[in-house]
């Protein structure tokens, strides 16, 4: 059926429009906008309570009516709002299925839209209009004793979906809504809005019902044959029944400010009881305000050494508060730049300043009163925590580490326990930053598979001798991986390695210390790193030394289930040891050269140890260091040396893999970049291995060569490789869930960590993540033996050493993959894997875990002991009915009928309970037993609770060989990946031949490159297929004429604006990284000596963050060439020197190509718009000419009559003009501008015409020699100034 389309002043969707629609509680879903189908009415109600009726998408469909403040319009699941951090991002499978369907019809007309089949059933709403003055009633929780009930809060939740059969059912019963409380882990995609008074904030004696608890969800209807019909949301458990009541007016408007909010949007603002524009109570704190606040030590703002991390609270105000606000006050002062998640009963409350975070960028709502107060349930604690933490803010989790029996039992041990005593006790259980996630049960899953790093920086200055200017020391650390780097290097005053070491591991916080990084380092941290998090360490206390680190490494004692066994003393791993002085046995004092490096590993260790990770993460002791590619290519002996060495790698800084756009394109996207092209990867870690490769290439033609042969036997092993690639995709993050597998089986995380004090009341369902996790995992290596199989046919037979090592066990030869047979066979057997999946309680199978074994050992042995006790009894007394009866503590009482004889009844039997023709008795013995099987219980239990952490310990002792695996696993994803890419080309793909540089005491270079086409663009700008382009350095092409030039190292190129100069250089770039990465290159053919570094300097930037303008990034980026260039290396070089004035442009651009060309000789693409740059250096047998060709047609007067055709081919010679006027026009530019350019130019060029003949005829005319041999240069200027530039073109 058609309905007319609905128009209305108080609402601007019509029929058929697509929209999010929202109940209230419950997540944004996909509708259509439809008339109610029996009436044919779109809305009803007006003003606040005016509603539509909506079609939800469904399988099977429901409909309702919508409050019109909770409809929103559709702009498809590719939008930015319904992607992750949006308003209406969900990952439930029903929502994104949802999506999917309303996708299917966004491009219909509304017409066709409304002629879908829509719910036809009458419901509830269309009965009567009970959302306008619905009674709601709560049902609390049975066995609640009174004082809890009154320190229990609501919410309402108002659905307007009803379902015809459960209106049947009902009859004319009162309407009900039961509140209960979801824990089921989807809960956290609802929004609950927890309420306290602040009178009654919290009570002496807390207990664990002091927040709201949360409303059901909306419930899809269940599957039927019979037409669609919306479903009432009902609770997942039953409880008794209490008659409906009606509230009062005040809990009414109580119960209100519990409603959900429409989305992440700021609330700040009229949300409160006194409308907009709201002053909190915290804005009123005389000394909170900003000019008086003060730090923890009493140190004004204004002050140098002000911690803005604290803040002073007096005394008095503290003591002020109810023992639970005092606490938070306490905590707020030790963490003033920390968003505090402050657990109260099953809640996570936020208080204060951090409520207005907490409605502003979560989208809480906040609670009646005059202080701010918002919160969510503990479930929904890692989707929350996230948003902040990537909004740049910092989180703590803050835990009840004390139930109130337990701090019941505290305050009765004490002598005088104040008010503040009796409180359950409060612990800071995490700091999580966006440096330091590691992602644990209760954080969920990281939303991208790249690394993010914690990057802690030390400098000192140094002499300005041979270009060191400073010294930096470095610790970096993946902290959802564990993997320490650490690292001291020597740097020039353009700071060129710690911008690439930036650009390589890009960190997402940096730590420094306070006054220590010069004002150049901060520009660098400042410009290059504007989004991360930074933040000054106090030296010293919070930025440790080198010595104070070592001590406390020591101290720690960190490393003690990685020590060395043998000698017992060895408390730190190799590397670390390596970086302290060889005659200071205890390893407490550094060597020369490593104390910046050292200090910057004491800087990172003192921030985990804030956030409380250090112990999980350094336990793993695993260490690298980190050394500056291009150190090693100094201290290498010669080129010929450093190419043979296998562990060397090509150097692409910053502002190379920048300008190649090799990760980010320039809108800071990735569309279109090298990596994209390339990452095919199944694997997050074969994702994170294959931008480590990309960051440094090989350089070794061997390595080369051995890579090149594993692709192509992968290549040609197709079969094997698609059934390899589709077992790779089962594979989780196995790499992070090894680190999350550690954390929580290490003893070191043990009873001084808070978190395994904290009270939490999900705890089945973290249980549940942690054991899904754990058999993930085990699945994963399960895979990965199906993956070795797979891949035997083809790594046994391979020429690769390399496929041979990760595809082979190492029981095989040159094998490196552990056999992970026998462990993966125990595991099998260790537990119950799908009863323990189930309950989120892993019960090992005997001779799994000895200390368990021996619990329920001793308990079997005691309950036997027992059931022989009554089996003598029954002969005792001639009772074969005679039985133990009773629960809990009251077991094992022996239930005697009353047919026996008072008088058979032995003296020591004590009456405990008597029940119609039954008595039951105690004696000593019996008594005796159940103590001792208490105890025992009470041993099997406390094994059972521990068990999970000792089967991951347990886990964990093979670390290196699942590690291992791991690596292996990679290097297999990431070799597939360039297989895909050297299969799927566009054209024809090439096998690169990487040569050693050789000569007759001389290293000739060379590179020889035939049809390349660009790796990442296959199309020209107006569409036409890539043209294939022929570039030939310091050897003969196949074209070549000019004689005497084969051995030229630096190419001039020329040719019209737009005419893909910058692209040729930018390809050629492109194609040497991918011949060096082991890859097949998008070319005929390819043979060059390896390149040691890869240098650019292309298009025109500011780096106005730093005070540097474009011309100055120019010449800083050239000097850097200048200093660090080898004749190994690779420059392209595009028009250097047009940031300032033509002569002095081309003077410098004239002086860089002649110290390329003629000094370093090394290979360079240096493109430039100064033809007299050109002529300058036509005569130079170190440089060679050449030139993106085009072709001209009306080539006359009038530049708006010529016709530009570019040919995108790289040719020999020089292009006589660089047709800037087709730019122009292209551009879009006035006629009247262009026609006036034009005239200009031609008198620019008259003029310097006149100049040039004036200098050969009157300044050389003394010396004829030069006249004679400039006498055909000076007869072409003659001609030129008379009859223009055309005659030559």
């Amino acid at each position: 059926m058609t309905f007319p389309f609905f128009s209305s002043n108080a609402c601007t969707f019509s029929a058929g429009a697509l929209v999010w629609a929202k109940l209230e509680g419950h997540p944004w879903w996909p509708c259509l906008v439809v008339p109610q189908p029996l009436t044919g009415q779109q809305m009803r109600g007006s003003g606040r309570k005016q509603r539509i009726h909506v079609h939800f998408f469904d399988e099977p469909a429901t409909r309702g009516w919508i409050s019109t403040k909770y409809i929103r319009d559709y702009h498809g699941s590719d939008s930015s709002d319904a992607k992750t951090g949006g308003v209406f991002f969900s990952g439930k499978p029903v929502i994104r299925h949802a999506m999917e369907l309303a996708d299917g019809v966004m491009f219909d007309s509304p017409e066709k839209r409304l002629k879908m089949p829509v719910c036809m059933d009458p419901s509830d709403d269309d009965d009567d209009d009970e959302e306008e003055d619905m009674e709601s009633t709560v049902t609390d929780e049975e066995g609640r004793d009174e004082e809890e009930q009154k320190q229990e809060k609501v919410k309402s939740s108002k659905v307007s979906l009803r379902s015809s059969r459960a209106s049947t059912e009902n009859g004319n019963e009162a309407k009900r809504r039961r509140i209960i409380v979801a824990s089921d882990s989807d809960g956290s995609d609802e929004e609950f809005k927890p309420e306290q008074a602040a009178s009654d904030e919290e009570s002496t004696h807390e207990s664990e019902a002091e927040s709201p608890v949360k409303p059901v969800k909306r419930k899809r209807p269940a599957e039927k044959p019979a037409s669609v019909k919306p479903m009432t949301p009902t609770a997942p458990f039953s409880a008794p029944k209490r008659a409906p009541a009606a509230l009062a007016v005040d809990t009414k408007s109580r119960l209100s400010a519990f409603s959900a909010p429409d989305s992440f949007e700021s609330q700040a603002n009229g949300s409160s009881t006194s409308g907009g524009g709201t002053i909190w109570d915290h804005e009123k704190l005389e000394w909170w305000q900003g000019g008086r606040r003060k730090d923890g030590r009493r140190r004004r703002q204004t002050e140098d050494d002000y911690d803005p991390t604290t803040l002073y609270v007096p005394e008095d105000f503290l003591n002020r508060n109810s023992p639970g606000m005092r606490r938070w006050w306490q905590l707020k002062s030790q963490m003033f730049d920390t968003v505090i998640f402050y657990k109260v009963g099953k809640f996570y409350e936020l208080y204060h300043m951090d409520a207005v975070v907490g409605v502003n960028e979560l989208g809480l709502t906040f609670m009646k009163g005059t202080w701010a107060h918002s919160g969510f349930p503990e479930i929904g604690f890692g989707r929350f925590s996230d948003v902040l933490v990537q909004k740049g803010y910092k989180v703590a989790r803050v835990e009840q580490t004390e139930t109130p029996e337990m701090m019941e039992a505290r305050c009765k041990s004490m002598a005088k326990p104040t008010k503040f005593d009796r409180v359950v006790r409060r612990e800071v259980c995490r700091i999580i930053t966006r440096g330091t996630q590691t992602y644990s049960v209760l954080d969920g899953s990281p939303a991208e598979s790249q690394s993010k790093f914690l990057l802690s920086l030390k400098e000192k200055a140094e002499e300005e001798t041979s270009g060191c200017c400073r010294t930096y020391g470095v610790c970096f650390v993946d902290t959802s991986v564990g993997c320490f780097h650490v690292g001291q290097f020597p740097d020039d005053r353009h700071c060129s390695r710690l911008r690439t070491l930036i650009a390589h591991f890009a960190p997402a916080e940096v730590l420094f210390e306070r006054g220590n990084p010069s004002v150049e380092t901060r520009k660098i941290l400042k410009s290059s790193l504007s989004s991360a998090l930074q933040e000054g360490l106090s030296a010293g206390t919070q930025f440790w030394d080198a010595q104070k680190t070592l001590k406390t490494l020591s101290e720690e004692d960190y490393f003690r289930e990685t020590a060395d066994k043998e000698s017992g003393t060895n408390f730190l791993p190799a590397l670390l040891k390596a970086m302290t002085s060889e005659s200071d046995s205890l390893c407490l004092t550094p060597k020369e050269g490593y104390e910046l490096g050292l200090s910057a590993l004491g800087g990172c260790i003192s921030y985990l140890k804030k956030c409380l990770v250090d112990q999980e993460l350094l336990s793993l002791a695993n260490f690298e260091e980190y050394v500056p590619v291009d150190v090693e290519l100094e201290n290498a002996s010669g080129p010929a040396g450093f190419f043979a060495q296998t562990r060397q790698r090509m150097v692409l800084d910053g502002v190379t893999l920048a300008n190649l756009e090799i990760f980010q394109n320039g809108t800071g996207g990735t569309e279109g970049t090298l990596l994209e092209r390339l990452d095919t990867c199944s694997t997050p870690f074969g994702k994170r291995l294959l931008k480590q490769w990309l960051c440094a290439p090989l350089c070794n033609p061997t390595s080369v060569k051995d890579r090149l042969d594993a692709v192509e036997d992968l290549m040609g092993a197709q079969a094997q490789a698609t059934e390899i690639s589709d077992l790779l995709k089962k594979l989780p993050d196995l790499e992070r869930l090894l680190s999350k597998i550690h954390s929580i089986g290490t003893p070191l995380k043990g009873l001084d960590h808070p978190d395994t004090r904290a009270v939490l009341y999900e705890e089945v369902t973290y249980s549940k993540r942690k054991i899904a996790d754990f058999l993930s995992t085990l699945e994963g290596f399960k895979t990965m033996q199906e993956i070795i199989t797979a891949l035997a046919p083809v790594s046994g037979e391979s020429h690769s050493a390399l496929l041979r090592q990760v595809g082979g066990l190492k029981s095989e030869e040159d094998g490196l993959f552990p056999d992970l047979s026998a462990e993966l066979r125990r595991w099998e057997t260790a537990f119950d894997h799908q009863k323990a999946r189930t309950t989120g309680v892993i019960t090992p199978k005997a001779g799994f875990d000895p200390e368990f074994d021996q619990a329920l050992t001793s308990v079997e042995n005691c309950d036997r002991q027992l059931r022989d006790y009554l089996d003598r009894q029954k002969k005792r007394l001639g009772c074969k009915v005679m039985s133990y009866w009773g629960t809990g503590r009251n077991r094992y009482q022996m239930e005697v009928p009353n047919s026996i004889s008072e008088r058979n009844i032995p003296e020591e039997y004590e009456v405990k309970s008597t029940k119609k023709g039954f008595k039951r008795y105690v004696t000593k013995e019996t008594e005796r037993l159940f103590s001792e099987l208490q105890g025992y219980e009470e041993k099997r239990d406390a094994a059972l609770k521990d068990c999970m952490r000792r089967l991951f310990y347990n886990f964990d002792k093979n670390y290196k060989d699942w590690k291992t695996a791991v690596e292996c696993m990679a290097v297999i994803d990431v070799l597939l990946a360039l297989s895909r890419y050297s299969q799927g080309g566009d054209g024809p793909m090439t096998r690169p031949q990487v040569v050693l540089p050789e000569g007759d005491g001389e290293i000739l270079t060379f590179l020889d490159l035939t049809g390349s086409r660009h790796p990442c663009v296959t199309k020209t700008f107006f569409g036409d297929d890539f043209i294939p382009n022929d570039i030939f350095i310091g050897c003969p092409g196949s074209s070549e004429t000019e004689e005497g030039r084969e051995r030229a190292s630096c190419v001039l190129v020329t040719g019209p604006n737009m005419g893909g100069k910058s692209t040729l250089m930018r390809q050629c770039g492109l194609v040497i990284i991918l011949a060096q990465l082991g890859c097949y290159v998008p070319a005929e053919s390819l043979r060059f000596t390896p390149v040691d570094r890869v240098f650019t300097r292309l298009g025109a930037s500011d780096r106005i963050m730093a005070g540097e303008s474009t011309f100055f990034v120019e010449l800083s980026e050239t000097a850097s060439i200048l200093h660090h260039a080898t004749k190994q290396s690779l420059v392209l070089l595009d028009e250097l020197g047009r940031g300032t004035a033509t002569y002095d442009g081309t003077a410098i651009a004239s002086a860089v190509v002649k110290e390329l060309a003629e000094k370093i000789c090394c290979r360079t693409l240096f493109s430039t718009h100064y033809h007299s740059l050109v002529e300058e250096y036509a005569n130079n047998p170190a440089v060679r000419l050449g030139h993106m060709a085009c072709m001209v047609e009306n080539d006359c007067e009038d530049p708006s009559q010529e016709t530009i055709t570019f040919l995108y081919k790289f040719i020999t010679g020089a292009c006589p003009k660089s047709y800037g006027f087709n730019a122009a026009r292209l551009a879009n530019l006035p006629e009247m501008v262009i026609q006036s350019g034009h005239r200009k130019a031609k008198e620019f060029e008259k003029s310097t015409i006149s100049l040039r003949l004036f200098k050969y005829v009157f300044v050389f005319g003394e010396k004829k020699s030069i006249l004679i041999k400039n006498y055909h240069e000076v007869i072409r200027l003659n001609k030129l100034l008379h009859f223009g530039p055309r005659l030559f073109l």
